[in-house]
C-alpha cells in the first residue's frame, strides 16, 4: 500500500491514471496530454508500474500502458481503514467508473 500512496501523491501520476481509464495508450499518446518531457513522463510511468498501478506491453518499438483496474478496486476497498466503514455500493461505484 505504501508504494500506491507514494505513486498517487503526484498530480501528474493521478492524471496519467485518469487518462488511462479511457483505455490503453502509448507513451506518445499520453504525452499529448502533458506539458512535460518524455523522460519525465517515463519516470512517472516507471513509478506507477513499480506500484503495479499500470501495466505495459511492447508493440513494435512502443510501450503500451494500461491501468490495473483490479489493484485500484482493491485499494478502494482497503481505504476504508482510514475513513471508516463505507457502503459497499460506494466501492462498487468506483469499480464501475474505473472499468469504463
Amino acid at each position: 500500500m505504501d508504494k500506491i500512496f507514494k505513486a498517487m501523491a503526484d498530480v501528474n501520476r493521478r492524471k496519467i491514471l485518469t487518462i488511462l481509464k479511457r483505455g490503453e495508450m502509448s507513451v506518445n499518446e499520453l504525452l499529448e496530454n502533458f506539458e512535460i518531457t518524455q523522460a519525465t513522463l517515463s519516470n512517472h510511468l516507471s513509478i506507477l508500474k513499480k506500484a503495479k498501478l499500470v501495466e505495459s506491453r511492447v508493440l513494435g518499438k512502443q510501450r503500451i500502458y494500461k491501468i490495473n483496474i483490479e489493484l485500484l478496486i482493491f485499494f478502494a476497498k482497503n481505504i476504508n481503514q482510514f475513513v471508516g466503514k463505507t457502503e459497499e455500493k460506494f466501492v462498487e461505484e468506483i469499480a464501475v467508473r474505473l472499468s469504463k
